[in-house]
């Protein structure tokens, strides 16, 4: 049994929005992480292309993740986005 990956790195002030579709399942995993898309991307490919067991994400809360791969449907990465703080006219 191989390892699994796992994404650590954070950069503050943009987020990533992550969709996780699950095999056999009506629901789909969504959250936001503070990793950069190219990360996650390089993550998830890794952990494909290596047989790993499981793949460990992080959220911006601090959550932590661990979606077996075999039960990967797909993944949808959005586009980076920086918060915004403010009110606009």
């Amino acid at each position: 049994m191989r390892p699994g990956i796992r994404v650590a790195r954070r950069q503050k002030g943009s987020h990533v929005e992550i969709r996780i579709g699950i095999a056999n399942t009506g629901r789909e995993l969504s959250f936001e992480t503070n990793e950069p898309a190219d990360a996650v991307k390089k993550a998830v490919a890794t952990a494909l292309d290596g047989g790993a067991t499981h793949l460990t994400l992080a959220d911006a809360k601090g959550n932590s993740y661990i979606v077996p791969t075999a039960g990967l449907a797909y993944i949808e990465l959005g586009s980076e986005e920086s918060r915004r703080v403010g009110f606009v006219a």
